[in-house]
């Protein structure tokens, strides 16, 4: 009865209300960015043991990875976070039964194909992508280091059953891993580019996917 009263209410009327109150932002408010750049493969040339070249190489891309437009859908609970701090999502979202949310409330109930402009609202705009959805709770990046989020994706028991050459594939070509470049107003992007990140991703493969420690 409780999600049925939310969903009564008009929609824009619910994100404006929220967006207004003082120290919260749902969907990010902070400045927009671009997120400065990102090295590209042949920035690591100079690193001549193959190994530790391999690591230097997935650091690099994990700038893209733990930034708050990757992280806050890959969180340590079943409960996605928002907004550049990481914050609590608004309205609290538990998908423990479905990376699509939970009946009656699922994402697309606020979150379209697109980013929707939002006006008069401190968040500016309601991200959205076709392929909208949590990662699979072995997929949770939160509160791991860089070198356990490196295990974790090419574990093909936690990353979906991807094979290198799939992760590649994923990274490069994925619609909603690109939706991160591309976030809508009032959010910044990670570093560089979607075409920059995958390239990382597979010189990292190709140099025998190290992970630092």
């Amino acid at each position: 009865m409780m999600a049925k009263r939310f969903l009564a209410i008009p929609l824009a009327a619910v994100l404006a209300t929220i967006g207004s109150v003082a120290g919260i932002g749902p969907f990010g408010y902070a400045q927009t960015s671009d997120g400065g750049a990102l090295k590209t493969v042949s920035h690591f040339d100079a690193i001549t043991e193959t190994s530790e070249r391999s690591k230097a190489i997935f650091e690099e891309a994990s700038r893209v990875m733990t930034h708050p437009r990757c992280i806050n859908c890959h969180p340590a609970t079943r409960s996605p976070t928002q907004g550049e701090d990481m914050h609590q999502h608004v309205p609290l979202i538990n998908a423990s039964q479905s990376s699509l949310g939970p009946a009656g409330l699922v994402c697309s109930t606020c979150h379209g194909a697109e980013n929707r402009p939002i006006v008069g609202s401190r968040m500016k705009s309601i991200p959205g992508n076709a392929h909208w959805s949590l990662a699979p709770a072995s997929m949770a990046w939160q509160g791991l280091t860089v070198g356990d989020i490196c295990r974790q994706v090419k574990d093909t028991s936690r990353n979906g059953n991807r094979s290198h050459a799939d992760l590649i594939r994923h990274m490069g070509e994925d619609h909603l891993v690109g939706w991160a470049w591309h976030p809508g107003e009032g959010r910044s992007a990670p570093p560089g580019s979607q075409e920059t990140f995958a390239a990382l991703v597979a010189a990292w493969v190709e140099t025998g996917a190290e992970c630092p420690d």
